[in-house]
């Protein structure tokens, strides 16, 4: 079976790709979390500071204040995310570890 890691060069490849798929899928779908994280945390947090009596509509001080309020903690997410996957890189390199793909996380919002 050339998905338990044959000797061949063709399930070598193989198993490689398989490899790198999984990691692709596994961040994608780290990326989702994140992102389904990320807007949950700011209906939260943003909602609660910029809407204090929710209604049937928005006042214009109010989706100024949501958009302020989002785009900061959209921003503070970013810059939270970047400089822990550079920690997480530095930590993989110091333990011999593979730092390539802890790298290819880092992508923003």
């Amino acid at each position: 079976m050339s998905f338990l890691g044959g000797s061949s060069s063709s399930s070598s490849s193989s198993s490689s790709d398989v490899k790198a798929n999984l990691v692709q899928q596994l961040q994608q779908e780290s990326a989702m979390a994140n992102a389904r994280m990320l807007i949950n945390k700011v209906n939260e947090n943003c909602f609660q500071a910029c809407v204090p009596t929710p209604g049937s509509s928005m006042s214009a001080q109010e989706n100024t204040c949501l958009s302020s309020c989002m785009d900061k903690y959209i921003s503070m997410w970013n810059i939270t995310s970047r400089t822990y996957i550079n920690r997480i890189g530095v930590e993989s390199k110091r333990m011999g570890g593979d730092a390539s793909v802890v790298a290819s996380m880092g992508s923003g919002l």
